[in-house]
């Protein structure tokens, strides 16, 4: 195959995204004409949403021991499927998708996180009925069926699936926190990769294209009431492994399962957030992370708090290392502590 990946894992933006091949034909999705393309403003651009894809994309790397992660996210792109990752806290789940958007210049993540109480429509798109509402008595049908755009947003998943030329990366956050429903009503989206909007369709006939604003806060066109993507974004759904997923759900993602860092892959960590000078220092943290790890959970990012702040100023805190390492260390289950 040569070099067929896309995503490197490395860091470094390229344009390597426009040579991604056409989809499989049982994945392909609307035909839309260029002039319908969805193209990010240049707010959405240099946003503080942009700003942190940045940041947190370029301090991610591919661990040098986890040899499937970008072939599966390239495997991922290719066959335009959702990635539904796995892992302990702190292992880089969420981070991966800045990583992906930061080196692929897709844009700012779009984020959802989700609770117990989180819904598709919440997704999908706000509509603010008890504000228009409040007008119907001063405008014409006519009027309100071209003025309800105003009172519709998009969601992280809505924006996601609106016809840009590149994929967007779709962050869906702590999956295994929903109702047991939400991925089943997932399912659709996922094969269709579009959805509708009711209350635009109503009035398709009175307005056939309404101006809404996107989860980026972009003016963007619907038409006769539908979303429909071009290019299928980009999805990456996290999970801590608090419950299993129907088997209908499991078929349409592919799967990864994030690896504890080693130390090699820590000390890359280290390095990225906190740069070269701190890594001499940091070398006994990393091993005594290690250790405390082999009896029970850590995040990296605890060791990432120790590092920084027990090298700031190393004579300062010598009387303390020990107290401060044994509370910046703890384990994330409180069983473990006793």
């Amino acid at each position: 195959m040569g070099d067929w990946k896309i995503f490197k894992g490395n860091a470094t933006p390229h344009g390597d995204i426009d040579r991604l091949p056409p989809p499989p034909n049982w994945r392909k999705f609307a035909r839309i004409d260029e002039k319908s393309f969805v193209e990010l403003t240049e707010a959405v651009q240099s946003s503080a949403n942009a700003e942190k894809t940045k940041e947190r994309g370029k301090t991610f790397k591919v661990p040098p021991n986890d040899t499937d992660l970008a072939s599966i996210v390239n495997a991922a792109l290719y066959l335009r499927r959702p990635l539904l990752i796995t892992g302990k806290p702190g292992t880089g789940k969420t981070s991966l998708a800045y990583a992906v958007a930061y080196e692929l210049q897709l844009g700012p993540v779009l984020l959802w996180p989700i609770s117990t109480r989180s819904t598709l429509q919440e997704g999908l798109y706000r509509y603010d009925a008890i504000a228009r509402l409040q007008e119907v008595k001063d405008h014409s049908q006519e009027e309100l069926a071209k003025d309800i755009g105003r009172y519709i947003q998009l969601g992280a998943v809505g924006s996601a699936l609106l016809p840009y030329k590149r994929p967007r990366v779709l962050l869906i956050d702590e999956v295994d926190k929903s109702d047991i429903n939400l991925p089943n009503d997932l399912l659709n989206l996922f094969e269709e990769g579009e959805f509708e909007i009711p209350e635009l369709a109503r009035l398709a006939k009175q307005a056939e294209k309404v101006t809404v604003r996107s989860y980026d806060g972009m003016d963007v066109t619907i038409q006769e009431g539908r979303v429909q993507c071009h290019a299928f974004p980009f999805i990456i759904l996290t999970s801590n492994g608090e419950r299993d997923f129907p088997p209908a759900f499991l078929r349409r993602c592919l799967r990864l399962n994030m690896k504890d860092p080693d130390k090699e892959a820590l000390t890359d960590i280290v390095r990225s957030h906190l740069g070269d000078e701190v890594i001499a220092q940091a070398e006994p943290l990393i091993a005594e992370f290690l250790k405390k790890r082999e009896n029970g959970d850590l995040a990296p990012d605890q060791l990432l708090n120790a590092v920084y702040l027990l090298t700031r100023d190393p004579s300062s805190a010598v009387g303390d290392r020990e107290k401060l390492t044994d509370v910046l260390l703890k384990y994330l289950s409180s069983a473990e502590d006793r």
